[in-house]
């Protein structure tokens, strides 16, 4: 019923609060659609992880930045989230919640995203015990690995693809 990619985002979000991979894998995901089908309700929720990974590393305008555009989205799109198996009136409380924290400097704190479809909950919570994980665990601030993921990463990647499009740009602008 839900696409593999959500329920790991969900997995990630809850049981290794590992917001950098439920980054990863909801954005390949979206990413996998035309331009043309990409649904914004995936950018809200990849945009929740973001903002909390931000949070937790104490970057609080990053946060704050991800989280607000986070609850637009949220907020205009609720009937998706709604049929994402999520509760969007809850969704956006916690936002607005985790939003007043951010902007008056308060430590991150975990947070659980409001599942209102049992089975839903059910389908993550047997993913959890399958791979012995304990759902709903709080982050673990002292796992470098966890809370600066992209810092030990490869970006080579990203860097010679940014590098790549600077270069198309710069070749466009010539050409004007």
């Amino acid at each position: 019923m839900y696409p593999k990619a959500y329920l790991d985002y969900l997995y990630h979000f809850h049981c290794d609060r590992d917001y950098f991979e439920c980054h990863e894998v909801l954005e390949e995901y979206w990413k996998e659609k035309d331009v043309a089908d990409r649904e914004m309700h995936w950018v809200g929720l990849i945009q929740i992880a973001v903002g909390l990974y931000h949070h937790r590393r104490g970057n609080f305008k990053g946060a704050l930045r991800m989280l607000q555009n986070a609850h637009s989205i949220i907020c205009k799109e609720s009937a998706a989230i709604n049929a994402l198996g999520l509760d969007s009136g809850e969704l956006v409380k916690l936002l607005e919640e985790r939003m007043d924290c951010v902007r008056m400097g308060k430590a991150y704190s975990s947070l659980s995203l409001p599942i209102a479809d049992p089975e839903l909950q059910l389908s993550c919570e047997d993913m959890a015990n399958k791979s012995r994980k304990p759902w709903g665990t709080a982050s673990d601030l002292l796992d470098d690995s966890l809370v600066n993921r992209h810092t030990l990463r490869d970006r080579s990647e990203v860097i010679d693809e940014r590098l790549r499009q600077l270069d198309l740009r710069k070749r466009r602008e010539a050409k004007d």
